[in-house]
C-alpha cells in the first residue's frame, strides 16, 4: 500500500476538494497523504475523513503544504488562481506532480506556471473530464473544415456559486476553434454583448455564460450560417468525473519528465 503514489488535495474543505478526497480514498491504485487549507479554516487539524462526515482515515487537515508537499508524489488543486501560482513553486520544490483544475489564470500566473514546470510535471486543464477534451477535439477539427463564414458561439452555464466567467473550459473550446481557423483567440474573442452593438464581425468567436441554480457544467459551440447550424454539446451531471479525471493525471504524470502538460497529453487525444 505504501508503495501507492502518495496525493495531496488542496483546498479539501471545498465542493470539489470533499470529492476529490472521496476519489483518491476510493482508488486502489493512490493512496491520501495530506490535505491543505486556508489558515482559519475551521477544519484545521481535523481528520479529513471526521470533518467530512465519516469515519476517520488518519490524515489531518493542515495549513502547512509544505510539509505536505514533502510526503507527496503529487499535488491535486482546484483552488484560486494566487492559491496555485503559491503551490506550484512548493510543489515544484517537492518534485511533485501538480495537477491543476483551477481556472481564471490570467498570463501573469502562466508565466510563473511556467517557471515551475521546469522543474516538476504540470498538469493543467480547464476541465478534467474526458467527454469535454474529446470535445475539445472536435471544435478544432470543425473550425478546420469551415470557413469564417460560419459564425462560431461558445456557451456556458455553471452553478451560481461559479466566480469566473466564461469558464475555463468554455475558454479552451475557444482556443480551439481559434486554432483550427488559424486565429488567436485573443484576435477573435468577443466575450460580451450588450446594447446596440452592431452587426456582428465576420470571423468572430462570441461567448455566453450563464449562472444558476447547482448546474455542473453545460457548454455548446455553435457553428452557424445562412440555413443550418452545426451544435456540438457536453453535460456534465456529476463533478466526479473531474475528480475521476485528475487523479488520472495524476497518476499519468509520474514518470514524465518535468513540463507543462494538459489533458489531451495525459488522455493521448
Amino acid at each position: 500500500m505504501t508503495d501507492l503514489p502518495g496525493i495531496v488535495i488542496t483546498g479539501a474543505s471545498g465542493r470539489m476538494g470533499q470529492m476529490l478526497v472521496r476519489t483518491v480514498l476510493a482508488s486502489d491504485k493512490a493512496r491520501l497523504v495530506g490535505c491543505v487549507e486556508r489558515a482559519g479554516n475551521a477544519w484545521l487539524g481535523r481528520d479529513i475523513g471526521e470533518a467530512m462526515g465519516g469515519a476517520a482515515v488518519g490524515v489531518s487537515v493542515t495549513d502547512d503544504p509544505l510539509e505536505a508537499f514533502a510526503k507527496a508524489q503529487a499535488v491535486i488543486d482546484f483552488t484560486s488562481p494566487a492559491a496555485t501560482v503559491e503551490f506550484a513553486a512548493l510543489a515544484a520544490q517537492a518534485r511533485a506532480v501538480h495537477v491543476i483544475g483551477t481556472t481564471g489564470l490570467e498570463p501573469a500566473h502562466l508565466e510563473k506556471l511556467d517557471w515551475a514546470a521546469h522543474h516538476a510535471v504540470i498538469v493543467r486543464a480547464g476541465n478534467m473530464s474526458l467527454g469535454v477534451n474529446l470535445l475539445v477535439q472536435l471544435t478544432k477539427k470543425v473550425a478546420e473544415a469551415l470557413d469564417a463564414d460560419w459564425d462560431i458561439e461558445v456557451l456556458e452555464a455553471h452553478h451560481r456559486m461559479k466566480v469566473d466567467a466564461p469558464s475555463g473550459t468554455a475558454l479552451m473550446l475557444g482556443d480551439a476553434a481559434a486554432e483550427g481557423r488559424g486565429v488567436t483567440l485573443d484576435e477573435a474573442k468577443v466575450a460580451a454583448r450588450d446594447g446596440i452593438t452592431g452587426a456582428r464581425e465576420r470571423g468572430s468567436i462570441g461567448f455566453s455564460s450563464i449562472r444558476g441554480g447547482d448546474i455542473v457544467g453545460e457548454h455548446d459551440v455553435i457553428f452557424a450560417t445562412e440555413g443550418e447550424r452545426i451544435v456540438l454539446r457536453h453535460l456534465a451531471t456529476d463533478r466526479t468525473i473531474f475528480a475521476r479525471g485528475a487523479l488520472k493525471a495524476a497518476l499519468w504524470g509520474q514518470d514524465k519528465i518535468p513540463g507543462h502538460y494538459n489533458m489531451i497529453d495525459v488522455l493521448g487525444l
